[in-house]
């Protein structure tokens, strides 16, 4: 029996779910019960009657999983699939960083880790962000974490005055806009589309900025174009299986490499054996102290309440 079919059965037998983020490996996007982006995944795992949630995704998200259905079980496949745009708001500094603002409202992205979502005050997603800041009274100041990219792509859409928290993930940051620009050039037709984690010369460029979701959705209302997709290389998979006949072209990486592309070593440490290892053997298990689920919660569901 094929790894897939294995899956398939213990998921089955256990009661168990799949979520799986767009930059997942293809053959994961395909045995998951859903593929989204990180707000689809929230309201999956928030609404989902699965006994087990294995996560196909990176830690923070698990953790999201988790906070959200404290009785559930949480899986994912391995520990190490981290977050450098996570790891860069450690606690003790954003501890610091909010208390010597505190008339400030905080919110931040989803991609940090369950402390920081305990100091927020809302949380948002790249696909709900503006909605959210611009659900705030304008005489409100705004601290926005962790991204910067994404922070300021907002405060240039929505006019607000944002104090930024200088983070940033390395994927979105590794676009190479000279390289970017000839292949443009080769391309002359072909429209940019870019997630707003990107820097500002790679957003300046994109004919469309929007979240995976966003980008997969522009796609299928343009199916006549041609696309340079400025996100991480694994949204290609789904955004293909959409637009069978649109072709699409990742945007380099400044780095040299095999993908000529970005791609996130994170999202990629998953593999169909651990996918089928851990629902097998049950772990490695996601744990929040009870405590900090709760002060993780708040902040969430109001995201979501405002994500209706």
């Amino acid at each position: 029996m094929s790894l897939a079919n294995q899956i398939l059965e213990l998921k089955k037998s256990k009661k168990a779910i799949v979520l799986a983020h767009y930059y997942q490996r293809p053959e994961i996007q395909e045995i998951a019960d859903y593929v989204g982006d990180s707000l689809g995944l929230s309201q999956k795992a928030a609404e989902t009657d699965a006994s087990i949630i294995v996560f196909a995704g990176v830690h923070f998200m698990a953790e999201t999983a988790k906070i959200l259905n404290p009785s559930k079980m949480v899986l994912l496949p391995d520990l190490d699939a981290g977050c450098s745009l996570a790891e860069s708001c450690p606690p003790d500094a954003f501890r610091e960083f909010t208390a010597a603002h505190p008339d400030h409202l905080v919110i931040t992205y989803i991609n940090c880790s369950a402390e920081i979502k305990a100091m927020s005050d809302i949380v948002c997603t790249s696909s709900n962000a503006l909605k959210i800041v611009e659900s705030v009274p304008e005489d409100r100041p705004i601290i926005f974490a962790p991204d910067k990219n994404l922070g300021r792509f907002i405060s240039q859409k929505t006019g607000r005055n944002l104090l930024l928290w200088d983070g940033s993930c390395v994927v979105h940051e590794a676009f190479s806009i000279e390289k970017l620009l000839d292949l443009h050039k080769a391309n002359p037709e072909s429209v940019i589309i870019a997630h707003p984690e990107s820097e500002k010369h790679i957003l300046d460029v994109a004919t469309y900025i929007g979240s995976t979701a966003g980008m997969i959705n522009y796609v299928k209302e343009h199916p006549q174009e041609k696309f340079i997709v400025a996100t991480e290389a694994g949204i290609l998979h789904k955004m293909q299986k959409e637009v069978p006949n649109t072709e699409l072209i990742p945007a380099p990486a400044q780095e040299d490499n095999t993908c000529a592309c970005s791609e996130c070593a994170y999202m990629k440490v998953n593999t169909m054996q651990k996918l089928y290892d851990c629902l097998l053997n049950e772990s490695p298990q996601i744990n929040i102290p009870k405590a900090l689920a709760q002060s993780a919660l708040l902040p969430i569901e109001r995201m979501l309440e405002l994500s209706k």
